[in-house]
């Protein structure tokens, strides 16, 4: 743990993230800033999709989630992604400023763009285009099941079933997985999960989201939100899917296209951030989806979901407690919740006693942590040389050393981490395999 740190992380919902009446009293008594945030979106939605949000969700009979799938999909998204917007500003305006922001799935352009990478009017635009891309382009009919086990589990599941397009597409935790593909190979697995005694839940979901059978739409996104402006961030935003901090200069276009055929790796990100320093973590949307998920994988962290109960008044208020420093000063810099390398979360290089050493074949070993590096970060594997910087020369941060440090640490059964293990100890692609042959047991 780095406990020169005490952060907090906003936390902002994706897919599902609805509630009916939620800032429905807000609305009704002429909030501004509730007003202001969802008519602006409902002129950029009105214009491009030919839909209103608000009239919608704050109709005095607001429409279930189900109604909503079922019959109205895309206003289904605008309204997550409007709440969420809706409710950073009704903290700001109390004072309450995360020091780092993580979205999960639609929830990173909520994230972004509370962050100030577009202003809401663009963003509400690229939500759009992505909505249209994936009613034109996506034919698969495909749909996504939340598998009450972990990764491991998941995967053998999708393995079992041996389907080109059945994918391991989110892991949330310990105790939850989500696969993604077409229809009949999502029921075949909701089959062999209880079979197997596993629950599952069809999730509220229009496409297969996370899955390369939204390739095509993934191409023509890129091409139609290219066009608009992106500025400089002004809090950190980690990205479960790209698994490291956005940086100035990203190409926001490709990397938010990208989503839509990338998995979701919400645990892992979770728990770095958590070793890093975050101890409040505060739902920016509807209902308690994320903070359940924290609060069951890291007791004791205060965990805050301000739209989760009756009162929306009383939530934002606990919730703008939360995101406050505690010791009174100022957000945690920008510079300093990047750097931080937190040790907790990395694996061990200690190997257990032996009686005798352990022969270890560099080559190959290099060649498997090659393997994983290039894939987590999608780089090809000849960039992996034993002297290549990791963060000066790849961009590694220390955020995403860690991520990867564990991912090593399971593959090759490390153990349990040293005190004092410092990521940045491990600075180039050399040392890293260094550190996975010294811990190799038997």
């Amino acid at each position: 743990m780095n406990r020169e740190l005490h952060m907090s992380v906003a936390l902002f919902p994706g897919q599902g993230a609805y509630r009916p009446g939620t800032l429905a009293g807000l609305w009704e008594r002429g909030d501004d800033t509730v007003r202001d945030t969802y008519e602006e979106v409902d002129a950029v939605a009105k214009e491009k999709l030919g839909r209103n949000v608000s009239s919608t969700v704050f109709r005095p009979s607001p429409p279930s989630p189900a109604t909503l799938l079922a019959s109205a999909p895309d206003t289904l998204q605008l309204a997550v992604f409007t709440t969420s917007v809706a409710t950073h500003r009704l903290l700001a305006e109390r004072g309450a400023r995360a020091s780092v922001h993580l979205g999960h799935s639609l929830g990173e352009l909520a994230a972004l763009t509370c962050a100030g990478a577009y202003d809401l009017a663009d963003a509400a635009a690229v939500l759009c285009e992505r909505i249209s891309v994936l009613r034109e382009h996506d034919t698969s009919g495909g749909a996504m099941l939340a598998l009450g086990c972990g990764r491991e589990r998941a995967e053998r599941v999708v393995a079992l079933i041996d389907h080109p397009d059945l994918v391991l597409a989110v892991d949330n935790s310990a105790g939850q997985a989500v696969v993604s593909g077409p229809a009949d190979a999502v029921a075949t697995a909701a089959g062999i999960a209880a079979q197997l005694g596993i629950t599952s839940t069809q999730l509220r979901s229009p496409h297969p989201f996370h899955n390369p059978l939204l390739a095509e739409a993934r191409r023509q996104l890129v091409a139609r939100i290219a066009p608009l402006r992106t500025r400089p961030l002004t809090v950190p935003v980690y990205s479960p899917i790209l698994g490291r901090f956005y940086r100035d200069g990203d190409d926001l276009a490709e990397l938010l296209a990208l989503h839509l055929v990338t998995p979701v790796d919400f645990r892992t990100s979770v728990a770095a951030l958590h070793a890093a320093g975050a101890r409040e973590f505060v739902e920016i949307g509807a209902g308690r989806v994320l903070t359940a998920l924290v609060a069951q994988a890291l007791p004791g962290v205060h965990a805050v979901a301000p739209l989760a109960g009756r009162d929306d008044e009383a939530g934002l208020a606990s919730a703008a407690e939360a995101l406050r420093d505690p010791l009174g000063g100022d957000a945690v810099p920008a510079a300093a919740v990047q750097a931080a390398a937190p040790a907790a979360a990395a694996v061990s290089a200690a190997a257990p006693a032996q009686s005798a050493p352990v022969e270890v074949d560099r080559d190959e070993l290099t060649a498997k942590v090659r393997a994983l590096y290039a894939e987590a970060m999608e780089y090809p594997d000849e960039v992996f040389t034993d002297d290549v910087l990791l963060e000066a020369d790849l961009g590694i941060d220390s955020v995403k050393q860690t991520e990867l440090l564990s991912r090593l640490g399971d593959r090759f059964g490390l153990g349990v981490p040293p005190a004092g293990l410092r990521v940045a100890d491990y600075d180039t692609f050399g040392k890293v395999v260094d550190f996975v042959a010294a811990g190799i047991a038997p």
